[in-house]
């Protein structure tokens, strides 16, 4: 519910806060002295339409902040926006706090605890929060969804719902399947050929993981045979057999080992050292050969140097199509087989598909037909509710109607020997039909005349439905226009059991519906420094009487003791509904 509003240089208000109640609050003041006005700030704190022209004059910016205290339901239906939006406070409370400032300049800025938001989200938001009577684009049951989805919770149809939705989700996935497998026959057998052509050319090649470097290495050593030769007979004479006159690396050690022997004959201290030179000369030697063995493997073969180059030719050829490496050709190919044999055992797999799309169509055609009948019956029955409530309200000779309605489709779910157009919530289409007056025709909600017999048709839905309704706070702007004393005592009733199950804000001049409140509020316009402003003030006691009598019309002995037995009737109706019914409000 909305616990405070803070509005500050908006149009004619300089500064106001109001703290509200749970229940029926009114507000009450003559005309233009600024009621609507605070309904008008809620509308754009929730998402409204704002522009500069109601920014107070002489002020750079209109700044309007609503303190929200959530309930557990509430919270449920705020999650899963909180959360896209990332909005959901650490150690989340039950308060949620937002904000609107209209700046000049056109430049407006909305938040939600603190954070800037775009406005849809904070529109998004406010939809759930509030629904204000009067501002159409806040007018939840004039919207077709909200209306299906207003009679599915008065029905209690939520499981099943759930379980149509789920096959209808499957449905959707195994379509998509299908018409991938679908595509045109010429170019899937184009791809074929193409996977099949692609496959065989790289199978072809026999290529193997990591033989482009063992090729580019042999080309290497092929490419520069005779320098290899050349510098490896080097090494090895200079080891082993020496040049001309010069002893070769391995005589020298040789000859160092003599020597080494001798010193370690006179003194033992260089025994380690001959034992190390032992095996200088051995590792020596061993390099010797080996050296002596390459040299003698080189071979000069340009055949095979050719074979080399025509083979890395093919496999460059190959990675300008496939992959950078061998490695990614050979992935390449695995994928083309696989989409191969995909495409390969498709009629297969789009039989298998086809039949179950057929099986969850039948599934879902069940599930609607079933949906279909517990609404029916809700609607009936909430179009007596309705009825009554009207009658209540004057209006004894007003219809009204939930039409529901199917869309035929030749593709559609099965129900009733026919084929319907079918979406996650089902088969129908629901309307809220109304006829005002006898002898008018049903026309769709959406399109009803303005006014006070409007007010009380939204009324005596909001009151049929209260329990299926999930907004928490409803406002009403001069619901009782057009309206009497008498009808008034009768709205101001309702609203006040509508204020069980909501927080009702509502705007009024009727003193008899004013009577109804749990808390009273006045608002009037003050002159302050040559500038007019609006001020607001809850009303108890003497000074409500005050209220109710001037609404009555003056401020005697008579208007006077109307207005307290105004009160003292309200007092009785309240002390014995509470005596039989404990109250629900949230």
């Amino acid at each position: 519910m909305l616990v405070e509003l803070h509005v500050r240089d908006f149009a004619i208000i300089d500064e106001v806060v109001l703290r509200l109640e749970p229940g029926l609050n009114v507000l009450t003041g003559e005309t233009g002295a600024g009621k609507s006005l605070l309904v008008d700030a809620v509308a754009v704190l929730v998402g409204g339409r704002a522009d500069v022209e109601m920014i107070r004059a002489g002020a750079e910016r209109a700044r309007i902040e609503g303190l929200f205290q959530v309930n557990e339901a509430t919270a449920a239906l705020l999650a899963p926006i909180l959360d896209e939006y990332g909005l959901r406070e650490e150690g989340a409370t039950s308060e949620l706090v937002l904000s609107r400032e209209i700046r000049q300049g056109g430049r407006h800025v909305a938040r939600v605890n603190g954070r800037l938001v775009p406005l849809h989200v904070l529109k998004e938001i406010g939809q759930v929060l509030v629904d204000i009577h009067g501002q159409t684009e806040h007018l939840s049951l004039l919207r077709a969804r909200e209306q299906l989805e207003l009679l599915d919770r008065y029905a209690g149809v939520g499981e099943l719902r759930a379980a149509l939705a789920e096959r209808v989700a499957r449905w959707r996935a195994v379509r998509r399947e299908i018409e991938q497998l679908r595509q045109d026959e010429r170019e899937k057998a184009r791809r074929m050929d193409l996977l099949r052509f692609q496959i065989e050319e790289i199978e072809a090649a026999r290529l193997r993981e990591g033989e482009e470097e063992a090729l580019l290495q042999e080309r290497n050593r092929l490419a520069n045979a005779e320098q290899l030769a050349h510098l490896a007979d080097a090494v090895y004479r200079a080891l082993y057999e020496g040049e001309d006159e010069a002893p070769s690396a391995l005589d020298r050690l040789s000859e160092a080992a003599r020597a080494l022997q001798a010193l370690a004959r006179i003194d033992p201290l260089f025994q380690p050292y001959l034992e190390a030179m032992e095996g200088l000369s051995a590792q020596v030697e061993d390099l010797a050969r080996a050296v002596r063995d390459y040299r003698e493997r080189i071979e000069f073969n340009p055949r095979r140097l050719v074979q080399i180059e025509e083979r890395l030719d093919l496999i460059r050829r190959l990675q300008r199509k496939y992959g950078d490496t061998v490695a990614e050709i050979l992935a390449y190919a695995r994928r083309a087989r696989q989409e191969l044999e995909t495409l390969t055992h498709a009629e297969e797999r789009l039989a298998a598909l086809e039949e179950e799309a057929e099986r969850l169509l039948r599934e879902i055609g069940e599930l609607g037909e079933a949906l279909s009948r517990r609404r029916q019956e809700a609607a009936e029955q909430l179009a007596r509710e309705v009825e009554a409530q009207l009658a209540d309200l004057r209006m004894a000779g007003a219809r009204f109607e939930v039409a529901l309605e199917r869309t035929p489709d030749e593709e559609g779910a099965y129900a009733n020997g026919a084929r319907w157009a079918f979406d996650a919530t089902g088969l129908d289409r629901v309307t809220f039909l109304i006829a005002p007056n006898v002898g008018e025709g049903l026309r769709p909600l959406a399109r009803i005349a303005s006014g006070g017999e409007t007010s009380r048709l939204m009324l005596a839905l909001k009151v049929a439905l209260a329990r299926a309704d999930p907004v928490p706070t409803l406002i009403f702007d001069e619901i009782d226009q057009g309206i009497g004393g008498r009808v008034g005592a009768v709205v101001g009733e309702k609203l006040w059991r509508l204020a069980r199950h909501h927080q009702v804000l509502c705007v009024t001049h009727l003193p008899q519906l004013a009577g109804f409140g749990d808390a009273h509020f006045k608002v009037e316009k003050q002159v302050a420094g040559e500038r007019t402003v609006a001020r607001v003030q809850r009303l108890e006691g003497e000074a409500r009487v005050a209220e109710l009598a001037q609404m009555l019309g003056g401020t005697g002995r008579a208007a006077v003791q109307s207005a307290r037995e105004i009160l003292e009737y309200v007092a009785r109706l309240k002390a014995g509904e509470e005596a039989r019914v404990p109250s629900r409000r949230r």
